[in-house]
């Protein structure tokens, strides 16, 4: 039977940035990996001069995340087609048709549209972003919490959809590396800057996305699929995705943290502290029976 993982992720990017090469090796071992992207990436800031051709930034961003399906091979992308929120505060949350204020005033919609991918895609395994959406974005916090609600109403035969009642058997969150966090932490600190106000725009807090990374339980090697992962996040040129840094520090510690995908697996929850696996699918039953044959 075939292995299903459906990843559960807010923009055209992140399925690249975030899980690049831990896709790659999945998808060349086989494993059925299904994307679904909440938003359509709007409120992003993209350089005028990469709009020509493009409509909009909603179409240059689906492009651009084809553009790395094409690399990664996803079976499937189910597009929810939100407008992106931006960042926390900001006007854009503010938006009727964006996924932070919808989240905010009609949860059980989208709860109830990531059921329907669950239902219909029927993975075994899922992942998305830790309780804190990874770096504080609105979207990602969003899409986390429908996810984990979706999971555990997937299953339920009391709730109803278009599709039948399926239960996935593991929900994983995705991770940033420490070492990382806390080396550009104490270099902010070092050269007089605030780690809590990063970024461009000053609206990441470096210490708060260190402060909600939850120890991994999961170490999944990825060495050999770097550059698929390099490839599909060059895709996302408007959003710096092909850029190299010319410190050599920088690469060296990003080279040594793309060897190894670390993930939390919150469900069903580990049984003791530390890495207990190395492969999501570990222990799941590929022939287990879907709940309309319980039912």
């Amino acid at each position: 039977m075939t292995k299903r993982l459906l990843i559960s992720f807010a923009h055209p990017d992140d399925e690249s940035f975030g899980l690049g090469s831990f896709i790659g090796r999945y998808v060349a071992e086989g494993v059925e990996v299904y994307l679904l992207c909440a938003t359509n990436g709007d409120v992003g800031t993209v350089s005028p001069e990469m709009l020509n051709g493009y409509s909009s930034i909603a179409e240059l961003r689906l492009a651009e995340l084809e553009c790395a399906n094409q690399i990664l091979g996803f079976k499937d992308i189910h597009l929810l087609r939100y407008k992106d929120s931006g960042m926390m505060g900001s006007e854009t949350t503010q938006d009727p048709q964006c996924l932070w204020y919808q989240w905010q005033h009609n949860p059980d919609d989208v709860t109830r549209k990531v059921v329907d991918v669950i239902r219909q895609v029927r993975p075994h395994v899922i992942i998305t972003f830790n309780e804190y959406g990874g770096y504080g974005h609105p979207d990602h916090i969003a899409i986390q919490q429908a996810t984990v609600k979706a999971f555990e109403l997937a299953g339920d035969v009391t709730y109803k959809t278009e599709y039948a009642p399926y239960q996935p058997q593991k929900l994983y969150y995705n991770r940033f590396p420490t070492l990382l966090l806390r080396i550009g932490i104490l270099f902010m600190r070092l050269t007089g800057k605030d780690p809590r106000k990063a970024g461009v725009n000053e609206d990441i807090d470096l210490q708060a996305i260190l402060d909600h990374v939850q120890p991994a339980t999961t170490a999944i090697d990825i060495a050999a699929y770097r550059e698929i992962g390099q490839r599909a996040s060059a895709c996302h040129r408007s959003q710096g995705g092909g850029r190299m840094t010319n410190n050599l520090l920088l690469r060296l510690l990003g080279w040594w943290q793309s060897r190894k995908q670390l993930l939390t697996r919150v469900s069903p929850p580990p049984e003791r502290a530390g890495i207990i696996e190395h492969d999501v699918f570990e222990n799941v039953m590929l022939d287990e029976p879907s709940m309309e044959q319980l039912s």
